[in-house]
């Protein structure tokens, strides 16, 4: 046996090679990157061919062909003597014996090259690894011995499990293995390993109060030197004081409507009773609660309180002034307008006529049509119970909508921008998937789907969402991530919250936009019974003209009712009339 120098293109492969299947791209490339780096650390096995002048590689086939790859001009090699298997049987028991080092053993190889001045930006690009994955390895440092025993058999944690136990003292990583050994053969049960050592945290990038309040609460920050490298890794065990100081500055920092509030074993903030909590943007005379959430972090939310209910009818000075202004005027004597209530009516009914025949004949353009439509729910026949804000929008909200269709002096004018901002807005307004009154029903959800508002849906793998699942859901969500389930329901509820508060967010297959196919084949043929002219509108649809049940939830018909007159007769003159 000896060691020489060769040129890798000389070496020839050899036919009784035990790996014939071909290695992946990406291994191939972990491995051209390392010896780029650092050269062939282990240098291939080669023997004289027989009856000829060159070498037959017996070990280090990959080796020598990245090496090739990388454009070494020579090698080292170990020269053995030729077998008489043609090295068949060592090339098997190398192959067979050869076993990747455990994460242990690679972060004690990753200190030692540290000790001998490697940095770990240098060791990635050698090892083809994460930088991350470099600094993960060694937080082994700070692990108890027969954590790391257990760990070096394969049964790893995951890395927020491995940062709380780096972090604990050897006294209380003592004391939490103690108690949570893994019988022989079993693997650790690390998350409950990590929650007995965990101790909260008060991070610095979620402190409101600036350092005068640090100072006067006496607050020191750590530095977390294993956290991400763009991000504040300051905090403080010191919770009391962290949670003093911010709601000093809640109470310094409070808006005119506003008001600091306790949260309930949810986490939610406890509004004042009967207030009712705005989700979206607050209106002026909305007030404005402040809280504290289970991070320390302040957090605020808007409510609505209701109003009062405004006195019925007239009395008073005012009813007589108003009753000695009619005496008054019939003393003058009313002028005879120009047409009658009656001739009025008759009007409004040959317009509609003409109205709906060039809807449906007349030649139409694209934008015109959008534009109309968005102009049909400022008439005064429409009202929606909107999910915008959980409030009843007649035609005044949509009219804000409208006047961007027209020019300053009054006259319909709009290019497509205009309509397409003016249309967003009243499908905001209108589309809800809200339970309640404002369900829009199965329409939302084909717009949501036809819109691809599934990629806006927020991450549900909360406490708050998870409390709301089942058994059989918990564990399917779990299943879909690769976890598996506990025996008890809260502790899969815990293993996929710390699941998702690290990696990617949870979105419930059941949440998602597309509806069932039956619920539209029932829309469709919803639509094809009303043939009539007194159909009340498609099935979930929270626009109408009349009245809801206030017994539905967001599924029914309205109640039939005589509409009557829709406008007082200064209305009639601005909207009839006046109009031409």
């Amino acid at each position: 046996m000896q060691l020489m120098k060769v040129d890798p293109r000389a070496l020839k492969d050899n036919p009784d090679n035990t790996r014939q299947s071909k290695s992946t791209p990406q291994a191939d490339a972990l491995l051209l990157a390392t010896i780029k780096a650092v050269g062939v650390i282990q240098p291939p096995v080669i023997f004289p061919e027989v009856g000829g002048n060159g070498y037959i590689i017996e070990a280090g086939h990959r080796r020598t062909r990245m090496a090739i790859a990388a454009g070494l001009e020579e090698i080292d090699v170990i020269v053995v003597e030729a077998a008489n298997d043609n090295g068949a049987m060592r090339s098997m028991v190398e192959n067979i014996a050869r076993e990747p080092l455990n994460p242990v053993d690679q972060w004690r190889g990753i200190e030692r090259l540290v000790a001998l001045g490697w940095t770990e930006e240098a060791i990635a690009v050698a090892l083809a690894l994460p930088v991350r994955q470099i600094r993960k390895l060694r937080l082994l440092a700070n692990v108890l011995p027969s954590m790391l025993d257990q760990m070096a058999k394969g049964d790893m944690p995951n890395e927020q499990q491995l940062r709380t136990i780096a972090a604990a003292s050897s006294e209380e990583q003592k004391e939490v293995w103690k108690a949570h050994k893994p019988k022989k053969g079993d693997t650790a049960a690390w998350w409950q390993i990590a929650n007995g050592l965990s101790k909260t945290r008060m991070h610095a990038r979620d402190a409101s109060f600036g350092d005068d309040l640090r100072l006067a609460y006496g607050i020191e920050w750590a530095e977390d030197l294993f956290g991400p490298a763009d991000e504040d890794n300051r905090y403080t065990t010191n919770v009391e004081a962290f949670l003093g100081a911010q709601q000093e500055w809640m109470a310094s920092n409070l808006p005119k409507k506003g008001a600091i509030v306790e949260v309930n074993n949810w986490g939610q903030p406890e509004l004042p009773k009967k207030a009712e909590r705005v989700y979206g943007k607050p209106a002026k005379g909305d007030c404005t609660a402040m809280y504290l959430d289970r991070d320390g972090k302040v957090q605020s939310v808007h409510y609505r309180m209701p109003e009062a209910r405004k006195t019925e009818g007239r009395s008073g000075p005012a009813g007589n002034a108003s009753t000695e202004a009619d005496d008054d005027t019939d003393v003058v004597g009313k002028t005879r307008p120009e047409v009658t209530q009656k001739g009025q009516d008759m009007i409004g009914d040959f317009r509609t006529d003409a109205l709906h025949e060039a809807l449906a004949r007349a030649p139409i353009e694209d934008d015109m049509l959008m534009a109309l439509l968005v102009m049909a729910f400022a008439g005064t026949n429409v009202r929606v119970d909107s999910g915008a804000n959980d409030t009843v929008f007649g035609s005044k909200r949509f009219q804000r909508h409208v006047a961007r269709l027209y020019s300053a002096d009054g006259r319909l004018s709009f290019d497509m921008d205009g309509v397409r901002v003016a249309a967003r807005s009243v499908l905001i307004d209108v589309l809800s998937c809200r339970r309640g009154m404002s369900n829009s029903g199965v329409v939302s959800r084909i717009a949501g789907d036809a819109i691809g508002a599934d990629a806006f849906l927020p991450n549900m793998g909360t406490e708050d969402f998870l409390l709301c699942l089942s058994r059989q859901a918990l564990e399917a969500a779990a299943k879909s991530v690769n976890l598996v389930p506990r025996a008890r329901v809260r502790e899969t509820r815990a293993a996929l919250i710390g699941h998702f508060a690290a990696d990617a967010a949870f979105v419930l297959p059941a949440a998602l936009f597309a509806p069932d196919p039956k619920d539209i084949a029932d829309l469709m043929k919803h639509a094809d019974d009303l043939t009539g002219d007194d159909g009340d509108g498609a099935e979930g649809e929270n626009v109408g003209v009349d009245r809801f049940d206030p017994t539905a939830t967001g599924h029914g018909d309205p109640v039939a009712e005589p509409v009557g007159d829709a406008a007082s007769d200064e209305e009639e003159t601005a909207y009839g009339i006046a109009a031409e």
